[in-house]
């Protein structure tokens, strides 16, 4: 039971996780599209999943936020949580926190640190200190020593390569390169999108999205396995409206259910609760009639 559970809390972060590059010919470095990191990447956002195991039971919420740590400047501050939700926290309750501290138009790590809480008394905390000139990471656990490791050129970590994923500029039948510090070392992740299609219901209503289909080739803070495939809005705000991961048992899914920032030119404040509970007077009101 308790791997059963782990693996299913493994998986609320899958889509962090990037994908397999062997190829014959490398892909080119990926970099930003300057009007999406104006849009997509320039402000502050908040946004929530709910996560469902094989499309039917919740276990679990992902809170998402983007904050602007200085005016003017590309310096912002990623937090993230996971939480266990239901009769699931009573198998292997879950609270984990991530906060990522990113500057510069690559949007690079700079800070990383980490609050886990699982099972019954698990507690670790983990701090990542980056070097982008230097090319070095410190990385300590806890209270063991701290370990200095070398890398090949600049790195993202988990969170960081997400977003910044968010903002390449997509070309059909192209790969780009993400590099990726995870597991102790530099992973050159390769970003492929492989459909253009459309999404009829979501949380945003009916909107074009960008297919983009990662494999994994680390385990990062958790063990991955299987794939995972990330939906993003094609248009400016390039929103990610749902994430499917496939597990050892069964599959996840992880769907937008609250949206909340400036983006796009417009103010978002969307909220599925609340637009459900709208729906249930409008209908309630048309029956009364």
């Amino acid at each position: 039971m308790v791997r059963f559970c782990k693996a299913l809390c493994s998986a609320f972060v899958l889509f962090l996780g990037m994908m397999d590059g062997a190829a014959a010919e490398a892909p080119p470095l990926g970099l930003p599209d300057p009007s999406l990191l104006r849009s997509a990447y320039g402000g502050d956002e908040t946004f929530q999943y709910d996560v469902s195991w094989s499309g039917g039971i919740k276990i679990g919420e992902l809170r998402l936020r983007i904050t602007r740590t200085a005016k003017d400047q590309d310096s912002f501050e990623i937090h993230a949580r996971v939480t266990d939700y239901g009769t699931f926290r009573f198998f292997y309750p879950v609270d984990d926190t991530f906060v990522t501290l990113v500057q510069g138009p690559e949007r690079l790590p700079v800070r990383y640190e980490v609050e886990q809480k699982e099972g019954r008394g698990y507690k670790a905390h983990r701090l990542s200190l980056y070097d982008q000139g230097r090319n070095i990471v410190r990385y300590r656990k806890n209270d063991e020593p701290e370990k200095e490791f070398s890398v090949a050129g600049r790195v993202h970590n988990e969170f960081s390569s997400f977003f910044f994923t968010r903002v390449l500029p997509f070309v059909p039948d192209t790969s780009v390169i993400v590099p990726t510090f995870a597991d102790e070392k530099r992973h050159e992740v390769v970003v492929i999108p492989r459909e253009w299609t459309r999404f009829n219901e979501t949380l945003l209503g009916p909107v074009n999205v960008i297919e983009v289909l990662p494999r994994m080739t680390f385990k990062g803070l958790y063990d991955k396995s299987g794939d995972t495939v990330i939906w993003f809005t094609d248009d400016a705000c390039r929103i990610p409206v749902r994430i499917c991961s496939k597990i050892l048992i069964g599959s996840l899914t992880a769907e937008l259910v609250a949206y909340h920032g400036t983006s796009c030119g417009r103010q978002w404040a969307l909220d599925q609760k609340e637009l459900d509970k709208e729906a249930r007077k409008k209908a309630a009101k048309i029956k009364g009639d």
